[in-house]
């Protein structure tokens, strides 16, 4: 359970060598949620009016806000700051599992050589996610408009969204491992792609649950937040929520890469006191 339990466990050991470069990343994705649409959604579902229009279900899931130049700004500066710190993150994460020392020094000499790998690997997570919204917006609207009883609609909503959920959770699995296959190993796209999808389908159903467990609770308390609080508390909550899950993120494929290739962690072993 190293990669559900592992991952946390070097956060919370690390947590100033590894949050302060999620900072970026989590205000700016807190600021592109559309409080309006996220608390009219939450609020009608559970006060028994489950049906919405498309773009209020849309808008309430996706990053990319459309509502206004501020919100279509920070949608931008939200994806340069994930590309560039993801990029930051791994090199300082992966040095320090290598070399069992933390150090900021070459974190960002390295950032010519990944932040290209990096820039499409998000572009890509990004697309996906945002097919997923799309598609999970279609979804629970033709629910709403087409199902007339209440219950039927609850019930398929339920059902379909927590398949929608594991759809796009076994999605983001195929390619978890490739950005750090391309930074690591110095293989060529394609070839680091086949390789990363042999690492991944040994631990699969390991990493499924672990991103689970994250979306789950995440779920809970950014929706909490909607429903009771009014928008500034609602945006800082949701600012802690999205830092633990962007250095989690991160975290998590340097360590499960490092247990899928059976590598001695030096952060664990420290065996660099003994020179």
């Amino acid at each position: 359970m190293n990669i559900v339990f592992g991952t946390w466990k070097y956060i919370f050991r690390n947590f100033w060598y590894v949050l302060p470069f999620a900072v970026a990343p989590a205000l700016f994705l807190s600021l592109t949620l559309n409080y309006a649409s996220v608390r009219g959604v939450l609020t009608g579902f559970f006060t028994g009016d489950p049906a919405f229009s498309f773009y209020q279900i849309f808008t309430a899931l996706s990053f990319i806000r459309i509502d206004s130049w501020w919100g279509a700004l920070y949608s931008v500066c939200a994806f340069i700051c994930m590309v560039v710190f993801l990029a930051i993150m791994l090199s300082l994460v992966e040095k320090h599992m290598r070399i069992g020392k933390r150090s900021f020094n070459g974190a960002f000499s390295r950032l010519n050589d990944n932040i290209v790998s990096s820039f499409f690997v998000t572009l890509l997570y990004c697309a996906i996610y945002e097919l997923w919204s799309l598609v999970t917006a279609a979804v629970l609207y033709a629910f709403g408009a087409l199902v007339l009883n209440a219950v039927g609609v609850y019930i398929l909503s339920l059902l379909f969204f927590i398949g929608l959920i594991y759809a796009l959770l076994f999605v983001v699995s195929v390619f978890y491992l490739w950005l750090p296959c391309l930074q690591i190993t110095g293989f060529r796209a394609y070839d680091a792609l086949r390789y990363s999808y042999q690492l991944v389908s040994n631990i699969r159903g390991k990493l499924i649950l672990a991103q689970a467990l994250s979306l789950l609770t995440a779920n809970i308390v950014v929706g909490l937040s909607a429903i009771y609080l009014p928008a500034l508390p609602f945006q800082i909550i949701t600012f802690v929520v999205f830092l633990l899950l962007f250095a989690e993120f991160c975290v998590r494929m340097e360590v499960a890469y490092f247990e899928t290739e059976n590598l001695d962690r030096e952060d664990l072993l420290r065996s660099y006191r003994e020179l």
